[in-house]
């Protein structure tokens, strides 16, 4: 079985890219929504007060993701300081992830800091999803509320996608009007083989 990273971005559109392999059969990890689940684990949780405060937990005691992120993306130490604690425990689910569809020709591993943090060295293959900055700034606003200077942050502590793109195995270029089922039907074939 093939470990296939997938990557771009913030904004470039991976989630639907991943939605159309996975509507070809193929098995996902999306790396962010195992991740938001640790947010439930009340150890993980008291590692998180313990690196960013109580300024980042709600009343109630659940975690306030914005507020993270607006801490996180404004320090790189604490940002590679929440990395280090999420990163391993991605690792483990997605090696357990892989036990269970071992028998498939491939799983999808979906982040987009696969090449940030080294991900891509567990891969057998890396697609990157492309859209430029300009349009996935666009649909950022659209989808998050958030205004440009808070996207600029994000995109800041990441990789830019054109390295992604360079890096790849294989490209998708995601804008409206391209035919990204016939982009990923071409890729799938070929990671079946």
């Amino acid at each position: 079985m093939k470990r296939v990273g997938i990557t771009g971005g913030i904004g470039c559109g991976k989630s639907t890219v991943v939605a159309e392999f996975v509507r070809r059969g193929v098995h996902a990890f999306v790396a962010d929504d195992v991740a938001a689940a640790y947010y439930d684990n009340p150890a993980f949780l008291a590692e998180v007060r313990r690196m960013l405060g109580d300024e980042v937990f709600r009343a109630d005691g659940s975690v306030d993701k914005r507020r993270i992120a607006g801490i996180v993306f404004a320090d790189s130490r604490k940002l590679r300081g929440l990395n280090n604690l999420v990163h391993p425990r991605v690792m483990a689910d997605f090696d357990a992830f892989c036990r269970k569809h071992s028998a498939e020709p491939y799983v999808l591993f979906e982040s987009a800091i696969l090449y940030d943090y080294g991900f891509n060295a567990f891969m057998d293959k890396v697609v990157c999803v492309y859209l430029d900055l300009h349009e996935r700034i666009e649909r950022l606003q659209k989808r998050d509320g958030v205004g440009v200077e808070q996207l600029m942050a994000r995109v800041a502590n990441q990789m830019p996608a054109e390295e992604m793109m360079r890096r790849a195995d294989y490209v998708i270029l995601n804008y409206e009007g391209n035919p990204r089922q016939r982009q990923v039907a071409v890729i799938d074939k070929l990671l079946r083989q």
